[in-house]
């Protein structure tokens, strides 16, 4: 019997060493995957989808026979539309190419956005058009004007450009937006907000209550303005107040020079407003949803989005599937219980 546990115990061992070095191998391919700039490009031509989800609803109801001379119809049309679409444009169809920026305080997506303004400035046709449906409550000064910089690009090469809001291009989210040909928003989106703003807390009086003194030594006069521990001056105060002011007019030059005919300083108060009052003050030019721009854009292009996605490492995706067994384990269980009756009283 001692001889069968040691067996099973060096089985056991072989068994958790093999387990070890196939976890570690595939965390080197995850961290290998990863370490690529921002994983998988996705393309969608969005106009065939939703031809094809449209065609599905149309087919709902009809019995075997009218169903059978609907597929037959859809066919009709689409050799008809190939025959004739080079006639018809003179060309190949333009392109509405679509990206997406959804934005934090640091506007982390601009490394996956510079990336894809690239692909699509290396591709595009002079017909072509950007549309960029766009998201952001604005955030950090330096990130957001790199962020700009990147729509700057499109505007830069003459490539035609057009930015729509659903939600929020608020602050840095408008600097973004204001860089584009044409900017549309749903009625109720949040646009504006031009101004900058700081605040930090100081507890310098209390640790001065408790008899703590703190030493900030600098090399230059204007190394530190306003600190949290130690004491502020108004030398320091007037300074700082200085730089928001530096920023501010940086800040309104840019939407100025995109925007031109805006009133800058009647706008550039800070305040917002929302789509419908947006208009009349020349922050956009029309009022609609994305949504309805792109349907509207399938009349006379091919309407297609462009995402780099982010590959999930091992462990997300390890994560994440056994998360969906579980919830999916307890989802199956709480059917059948509720199927023989457990809650019935």
């Amino acid at each position: 019997m001692s001889q069968w546990f040691a067996e099973y115990g060096l089985f056991l061992a072989q068994l958790v060493t093999l387990g070890v070095m196939i976890l570690a191998a595939l965390a080197i391919v995850g961290r290998a995957k990863a370490g690529q700039a921002h994983g998988q490009l996705r393309i969608e031509e969005l106009d065939k989808r939703y031809r094809a989800r449209q065609r599905q609803l149309s087919l709902v109801g009809l019995d075997k026979k009218r169903r059978k001379a609907a597929l037959k119809a859809f066919k009709r049309d689409d050799k008809h539309r190939d025959k004739h679409r080079d006639k018809r444009d003179g060309a190949k169809r333009p392109t509405l190419w679509v990206l997406d920026f959804h934005g934090d305080i640091k506007a982390s997506g601009t490394a996956r956005l510079a990336e894809e303004v690239s692909l699509i400035l290396g591709v595009i046709d002079e017909r072509d058009e950007v549309a960029i449906r766009l998201e952001s409550p604005g955030g950090l000064v330096h990130a957001y004007g790199l962020a700009a910089a990147q729509l700057d690009r499109l505007r830069d090469a003459g490539v035609s450009t057009t930015v729509c809001i659903d939600k929020v291009a608020a602050s840095g989210g408008y600097m973004m937006a204001c860089c584009a040909d044409r900017l549309r928003a749903a009625p109720f989106a949040v646009l504006g907000s031009i101004g900058v703003v700081a605040q930090l807390p100081n507890i310098h009086r209390l640790l001065k209550r408790h008899d703590v003194d703190v030493e900030l030594l600098t090399a230059g006069r204007y190394k530190r303005t306003l600190t949290v521990l130690g004491e502020n001056t108004e030398e320091g105060r007037e300074k700082f107040i200085e730089e928001l002011e530096s920023t501010h007019a940086l800040f309104k030059r840019f939407v100025a020079e995109r925007r031109q005919g805006l009133d800058i300083d009647a706008i550039a108060t800070g305040e917002t407003w929302y789509g419908s009052q947006a208009v009349d003050k020349g922050l956009i030019d029309a009022v609609g949803t994305s949504e309805a721009y792109l349907l509207e854009r399938m009349n006379d292009a091919r309407v297609v989005t462009v995402s780099l996605e982010k590959r999930r490492r091992l462990t997300e995706r390890l994560g994440r599937a056994v998360s969906l067994g579980i919830e999916g384990g307890l989802q199956r269980i709480y059917e059948a219980l509720e199927a023989s009756g457990w809650q019935r009283r």
